[in-house]
């Protein structure tokens, strides 16, 4: 019998940051969650971005400028910590799982460039893949259904009790890890798909909701 990608390991990531533009915000905090058949372990960074943090970030996750510069690690070191054990992940085939991933993963290979660290195409030889998105997965599955598809909404619409508050990096990760497998209930057959095939098809889907 075969065993399906979706039986683990799934490493989870997730930041949070000073903002939402890719090129110029910075990290703040970030979690990887690992889940296989032995449970889940849960790895985070609090980071001193160097910048200020806007107060309406600080008020979506909490972190405020003064906590981040008291207790913040400093972002070269931290960086290359993510960045390390991310790479290994896509090294060994193990999926990284996360919400609206292009975000964090396109915001990630900035701060890495800015700090004159390796990208994760410059460690991997390649894009980073594979790459799980329930949001995309979520929107390509059920393209008609009304409301906003934020993770907040997702956990309500697909039941998840979250296991603290949301916009905290390593609480979004194991929310945004159940959420996944509600949608492989929901829509079994795409974890029948072999991950290549999986994040081919993503890419399709994304490029065409982007498109309209």
């Amino acid at each position: 019998m075969t065993t399906s990608w979706s039986e683990g390991p799934l490493l989870g990531f997730d930041t949070e940051t000073t903002g939402v533009d890719v090129d110029s915000d910075r990290i703040v905090t970030a979690a990887l969650v690992r889940r296989d058949a032995t449970g889940t372990s849960i790895t985070t960074w609090l980071i001193d971005p160097g910048v200020p943090i806007p107060a309406e970030a600080a008020a979506i996750h909490g972190i405020t400028t003064e906590h981040a510069r008291e207790h913040g690690r400093p972002p070269r070191e931290a960086l290359e910590e993510i960045a390390a054990e991310l790479a290994e992940a896509f090294r060994a085939g193990v999926p990284v799982v996360a919400y609206n991933a292009s975000f964090d993963l396109r915001l990630l290979d900035a701060e890495l460039r800015r700090h004159r660290l390796p990208t994760l195409p410059d460690r991997l030889y390649q894009a980073a893949r594979p790459v799980i998105d329930p949001l995309v997965l979520d929107r390509a599955e059920d393209r008609f259904r009304r409301g906003k598809r934020k993770l907040v909404d997702l956990c309500g619409f697909y039941r998840v009790i979250e296991s603290g508050s949301l916009h905290s990096a390593d609480v979004d990760v194991v929310a945004t890890l159940d959420v996944l497998e509600r949608i492989l209930g929901r829509f079994p057959h795409l974890a029948e798909l072999d991950l290549d095939t999986l994040h081919e098809y993503q890419v399709s889907a994304h490029r065409a909701w982007a498109e309209g």
